[in-house]
């Protein structure tokens, strides 16, 4: 990977680290992360030796929404400066998921690796909404979350108004929107916001589990296919959904990791899938 500025990056056994690194202002998000975070996970969907991609934040705070200089930037701009943000390394020709999925974050859900995130501390606005791209989110209970966005005179921007009903129901979304109200990663997990809330100094190592599960345990080709399955779906009929299910599953038939799977379950050791 190369060398960033306002994230750290670190891979070991499969697994893609991404840190979010700008501890003195806990996190808060610039433009300068935004390309930087794109560039490091569209260079994770690509590497083969990466199986997963872990998101979390350096020191005590996970992402602490926008810089406030940004904020002040672009009200001082009355909204020129709102899209001003260093150019990640985009494909010339993106996927169709990509496509049905356009905006600051939509890579995430095209990207063909597992995403967690992983919510060390505070998360609010831009940064919790970064958290909805990823595939599963494990939180601190003691992680303050907040929307934010009300109480800066915003609105639900770069596809909450989209995501969190999916997650967490309209009617608490628009509690969480309209409120703007501090909740802990264990109401989150209540919410269904997050996967799992645990003890902050238990995260990084349940976390770690997880991430080495899914890195050595698991088919990648298997996993990039069902998580395209899943956000296809959200565009598709019954019918089409399952149209798509049983191609794939006939394509699986003839693949090394189907033929891997069976064999390790037999012969009772660990896989050893290649993604092919």
């Amino acid at each position: 990977m190369s060398a960033f500025r306002e994230i750290l990056t670190d891979l070991a056994g499969g697994v893609l680290t991404i840190t979010l690194n700008r501890p003195d202002r806990l996190n808060a998000w610039t433009g300068v992360m935004q390309s930087e975070v794109e560039t490091a996970i569209r260079a994770g969907g690509a590497d083969d030796g990466v199986r997963c991609i872990v998101l979390t934040g350096a020191g005590r705070g996970f992402c602490a929404g926008a810089d406030m200089n940004g904020l002040q930037a672009i009200q001082a701009s009355a909204g020129a400066d709102y899209n001003d943000t260093r150019p990640a390394s985009k494909p010339q020709s993106p996927s169709e998921l990509e496509q049905k999925f356009p905006g600051r974050f939509g890579h995430m859900f095209a990207c063909p690796k597992p995403i967690i995130a992983a919510i060390n501390g505070p998360c609010a606005g831009i940064g919790l909404i970064l958290t909805l791209f990823a595939d599963l989110r494990y939180a601190a209970a003691e992680a303050k979350f907040t929307t934010a966005f009300a109480q800066r005179g915003l609105i639900a921007e770069h596809g909450i108004a989209w995501q969190l009903p999916r997650l967490v129901g309209e009617a608490n979304a628009l509690d969480l929107l309209f409120t703007a109200r501090k909740f802990d990663g264990a109401e989150a997990e209540t919410l269904g916001l997050v996967n799992k809330a645990l003890p902050g100094s238990e995260l990084m190592e349940f976390v770690g589990g997880v991430a080495q599960h899914l890195a050595t345990q698991v088919s990648p080709r298997s996993v990039a296919i069902m998580k395209r399955q899943i956000r296809e779906s959200y565009f598709q009929s019954y019918e089409a959904s399952l149209a798509t299910a049983d191609a794939e599953m006939e394509g699986s038939f003839a693949t090394h990791d189907f033929k891997e799977g069976v064999a390790s379950f037999v012969e009772r050791r660990a896989p050893a899938f290649t993604g092919k």
